[in-house]
């Protein structure tokens, strides 16, 4: 009898407990069964005698999962919850015994005592077998419809629109490249594969669905495939409404639609595309012609259209045979395709005649005839190139005529017949050349051409020549240079870098150029190291962004070290922060490269671009150069004084050198002396001069001081 409560009560209980439509079985702590109602015994089929003090153990109970494997011990719902301590709800489970298998579905709850440990476990089930053996049949009957539907090309897939649940069948996993959708295949799972590009365009078609009165939908979209490119389907089915006409549910099939638009594909070539090169041929490019003179009138720029014609290719088909030609023509593609850009229009005429249009090239026609002519440039030295026509190694040329046009220039057949016209004068002027349309252009085009040419002679001949610019301490003497270039053209005119490298870092030449300047200074190193003046000084030499973009130039740094003898630590490197707007990964890995090597980064114009202070602790920097600007408004401009202070505090902070650049009167070389400038430069202390004047006059015969 219960300790604390009335005779009737208990009996109440216990006539209730005997009475639940469930069964009732009480473990206790150790695993083994305390009590079992009525309802516990004829579900498991055993009496309460067989029942009390048996063992939670595969000894004891044959228990199977809903698959029809046996069930672990561990897994049995009162050992599992005297492990965890948490309740157990839904296990469906079998019950093996003579009669065959009774299905029950459980509930599992722990009673814990004053300690907080569980004390007893109560498990309650009823009866599901009839729920099972229904199950079962609806499988087997999915199980057939599933083989029909293996049959069939399609893919069935059904939305339910209350639930929001999504039915996926193997074959819509399949077209898509999975085995199935395993950890996949939730509601969501057909938006997350849809094309981006789709996904407006399925959003208001379902808008106009699902309000409608139509029973049917058809439409096309494509959906990711497990490779990464993207399947075109065909979706068609059906809709479910209720009797007020509200959307239910929506189930279909898909029909994969590679094959079609490969057909459609093919067609599309052979209308649009060269069958010969694979590019684009005129039809496609007149069609295209109007979308780039759309794009131009609502940019404002200035565009081009080259007419590229081989030169002597007649001679090498009459001669040589077509199929050398054919091949000439593939290949002078290939180098057409691997020279322009992606946003750029190229096309074969027909015959050996290409045409390619540029887009974007400025505003104004001067500019956008200097952006034109590079491109050509470009294209002549790449169609210049050796090809290897089978056992024949052969070398072609070509004419380009060009002309430019802008938004208020749309007939598109006379731009080919004005670039057409220019072509033939550049076969006319001795082929291997270009001709604008517009004389005026022409003449700016040969200018340019020229000056790059006397660029790349007067490299050749030695006739970029060092200067140095000394650098000076607060007492006076000398601790470094500066490497400047002047151009010696003639014997009486020398010009500056200023007319000079911003085109070389335009054409090229500015990696020759360079390493020239490089080299020079390596061996002016190799030579001051046995000067006992000399020997101390540094020596920066300024880097371009396009030699810090070469991978190779680290390795090239080292060889003209190792060939010249130099001393790398007295090798400053002087960068501006546009070199930083590179990929900051690949350029910091290349400064740690070189400063492995010994050699010292510089940063030079500090202060007048942006994020500096994240290159001071991001990048292997050993100087700090103060921008001339800065310097310039010193005792005029408080604003300049206040940046400097800053300046020398922050290289101070970072323990980096600071040098002063266009120092030219004695109030800014007190002011920055007294704020703790480590070394300036500028025309009050001493001007570029050749090389050879440096260490005369700065060697161990010279003075030495400012």
């Amino acid at each position: 009898m219960h300790p604390t409560l009335p005779a009737d009560a208990v009996f109440s209980i216990e006539t209730l407990h005997d009475n639940l439509p469930a069964g009732v079985v009480v473990h206790g702590a150790d695993g083994r069964i305390v009590s079992a109602n009525r309802l516990a015994q004829e579900l498991l089929g055993r009496s309460e005698t067989q029942l009390l003090g048996a063992e939670a153990s595969a000894d004891t109970w044959t228990f199977v999962q809903e698959d029809g494997s046996p069930l672990p011990p561990e897994e049995f719902p009162a050992n599992l919850v005297l492990k965890t301590g948490r309740k157990l709800s839904g296990l469906v489970a079998g019950v093996v015994g003579p009669g065959g298998t009774c299905w029950l579905l459980c509930n599992a709850y722990p009673e814990f005592d004053a300690a907080g440990s569980v004390r007893q476990v109560v498990v309650c089930f009823t009866d599901c077998t009839v729920l099972k053996n229904t199950q079962q049949s609806l499988e087997k009957s999915e199980k057939r419809l599933r083989l029909v539907l293996k049959g069939s090309t399609d893919a069935p897939w059904d939305w339910d629109l209350v639930s929001g649940e999504v039915y996926y069948s193997e074959r819509w996993w399949n077209m898509l490249g999975y085995a199935s959708g395993d950890g996949l295949d939730d509601s969501g799972a057909w938006r997350r594969m849809l094309h981006p590009d789709d996904e407006p365009m399925i959003q208001e078609y379902l808008g106009s669905l699902l309000p409608s009165q139509r029973d049917g939908y058809s439409l096309e979209f494509r959906l990711r495939h497990r490779d990464g490119h993207y399947v075109s389907v065909l979706s068609r089915g059906y809709v479910l409404r209720d009797a007020a006409g509200n959307a239910l549910r929506i189930s279909g099939v898909n029909t994969d639609l590679t094959e079609r638009k490969e057909n459609e594909r093919r067609i599309y070539e052979l209308a649009f595309f060269d069958h010969l090169t694979g590019l684009p041929n005129r039809r496609f490019l007149i069609g295209e012609l109007d979308h780039v003179l759309a794009r131009g009138r609502r940019s404002g720029h200035y565009c081009a259209l080259l007419y590229l014609d081989l030169d002597n290719f007649k001679l090498l088909n009459d001669t040589m045979g077509h199929d050398l030609g054919d091949m000439l023509l593939r290949q002078t593609a290939q180098q057409l395709r691997s020279t322009v850009r992606h946003s750029d229009q190229l096309a074969r005429l027909g015959g050996d005649e290409f045409v390619v249009v540029l887009e974007g090239l400025g505003p104004s026609p001067r500019g956008a005839a200097a952006e034109a002519a590079c491109v050509v440039a470009k294209i002549l030295a790449a169609v210049g190139q050796p090809m290897q026509l089978g056992a024949l190694l052969f070398k072609t040329t070509a004419s380009i005529g060009i002309t430019l046009f802008d938004s208020n220039e749309a007939n598109i057949e006379t731009l080919l017949k004005q670039a057409d016209l220019a072509m033939y004068r550049a076969k006319a002027d001795g082929r291997n050349t270009a001709r604008f349309f517009d004389p005026s252009m022409q003449d700016a085009a040969d200018r340019r051409a020229a000056f790059e040419a006397a660029m790349r002679d007067g490299l050749s001949l030695g006739q970029f020549r060092l200067f140095c610019q000394p650098q000076f301490d607060s007492l006076g003497g000398v601790v470094g240079a500066e490497v400047l270039v002047r151009w010696q053209r003639g014997d009486h005119e020398l010009i500056g870098p200023d007319q000079f490298i911003g085109f070389a870092e335009e054409s090229g030449l500015i990696l020759p150029l360079g390493e020239h300047i490089l080299k020079e200074s390596c061996l002016a190193l190799a030579r001051w190291h046995l000067d006992p003046n000399l020997g101390r000084l540094k020596l920066a030499v300024n880097v371009s962004v396009h030699q810090m973009r070469d991978p190779c130039f680290p390795a090239a740094v080292a060889a003209i070290l190792d060939g010249t003898g130099a001393r790398p630590e007295r090798l400053y490197l002087e960068l501006t922060e546009s070199v930083f707007a590179e990929d900051m990964h690949e350029i910091s890995q290349r400064m740690h490269e070189l400063r492995s090597q010994g050699i010292c980064f510089a940063l030079d114009d500090f202060g007048t671009g942006y994020s500096s202070l994240a290159y001071l602790k991001r990048f292997p920097l050993s100087a700090l150069k103060i921008d001339r600007s800065f310097v310039r408004d010193l005792g005029v401009d408080p604003g300049s004084a206040s940046i400097v202070e800053a300046i020398i505090a922050l290289a101070r902070k970072f323990k980096l050198d600071i040098v002063a650049e266009g120092v030219e009167e004695e109030a800014q070389r007190d002011f920055l002396f007294d704020g703790g400038c480590s070394s300036m430069q500028g025309y009050l202390l001493g001007r570029p001069i050749p090389i050879a004047e440096f260490e005369h006059a700065y060697g161990a015969a010279g003075i030495g001081h400012a």
